[in-house]
């Protein structure tokens, strides 16, 4: 063989072993990524928010219990001290999703970011009058001070209990106070007659003689859930769904237990003081579940809010919600 020839043979074995390489190096490159991928998609963390009530009790029992760990999912509930806090941590990406209100949910819908309420939640909310208010039912409120946040979930329930009772916004004055430890405060000092609660507030303002009027439950309303963004629902569809195995799992144990079982939850988690503990009462909890678009208390916030100016007339509720993550 010339040396040309030589050379030349010497060149074609290089580039068809080079080509071989950089086959074998890309096909395991992609390989790599591809389990990279699957090991990430497996270890994808749900942030929720939440803040110190008893709608996300569930969660907290699946947190301590490990339920989360028992269903292969790594969930990080993180406490926010206000809703404003919550709703601008779901809205920046900071957190997947929040246990909220429908009138939040909705209003948030409304302003154009893309959230779907994905179950209902349950706790107590209570509207209460002040130990010498002289009011002694929800027909008592005539004509009295009631404090709320306008447009927001108190100002929601307050409006529901005064219907129940026949009684209209206009029949009552209302005082506008945001924050709910100084709306109870208030209550307390005999500032004003009445306001909405939920525990462990309302289990306080009642140790010390307040009157609870009526709960939402006896009203007829849920006025709380759990929504996620639509970004997350894309992303992190299989670990939302395995999140609501661990919150069925902590029903079932809240079902199956007493207020002492959980009394280190309900102090440290939920802030109620260790003197009133063993006094609070839990809701009845039922396993995750959506609302639906005829859902009552979603139509009935919906309503209200249009009513109010505050979103469309033509508001599409069934855009509020998604059905399919709590299907087991």
């Amino acid at each position: 063989m010339d040396t040309d020839s030589y050379i030349w043979s010497i060149f074609a074995k290089m580039i068809f072993m080079n080509f071989f390489k950089i086959l074998f190096i890309s096909v395991a490159s992609l390989c790599l990524c591809t389990c990279g991928n699957k090991d990430s998609k497996k270890q994808q963390t749900i942030t929720l928010g939440v803040m110190s009530s008893m709608d996300y009790l569930p969660l907290a029992v699946a947190q301590r219990e490990g339920y989360f760990a028992k269903h292969g999912i790594d969930i990080r509930l993180q406490k926010f001290l206000s809703a404003n806090e919550r709703d601008a941590a779901l809205q920046s990406g900071v957190v997947d999703g929040t246990v909220t209100d429908y009138t939040s949910a909705a209003l948030v819908k409304a302003g154009g970011f893309d959230l779907k309420i994905a179950s209902k939640c349950q706790a107590p909310f209570l509207i209460m009058a002040g130990k010498e208010s002289g009011v002694e039912n929800l027909e008592g409120l005539k004509g009295k001070k009631i404090a709320v946040s306008q447009n927001t979930v108190i100002d929601f329930c307050v409006d529901m209990a005064l219907a129940s009772a026949g009684l209209t916004e206009s029949d009552v004055e209302k005082v506008e106070i945001n924050k709910i430890p100084l709306r109870m405060e208030m209550m307390r000092n005999n500032k004003i007659d009445a306001t909405g609660l939920p525990d462990p507030l309302g289990l306080i303002a009642g140790s010390e003689g307040c009157k609870t009027l009526a709960t939402m439950d006896e009203v007829g309303y849920t006025v709380t859930g759990i929504v996620f963004t639509q970004k997350a629902i894309d992303n992190k569809s299989a670990e939302i769904r395995k999140m609501y195995a661990a919150y069925n799992d902590g029903v079932a144990y809240l079902r199956a237990h007493s207020i002492e079982d959980i009394k280190d939850i309900l102090v440290k988690e939920m802030g109620f003081p260790e003197a009133l503990v063993m006094q609070a009462k839990t809701p009845v909890y039922t396993d995750a579940q959506a609302p639906t678009d005829s859902d009552k208390d979603v139509v009935a916030v919906v309503e209200w809010l249009s009513r109010k100016g505050l979103i469309a007339k033509d508001f599409n509720i069934s855009d509020l919600i998604d059905p399919s993550l709590t299907n087991q």
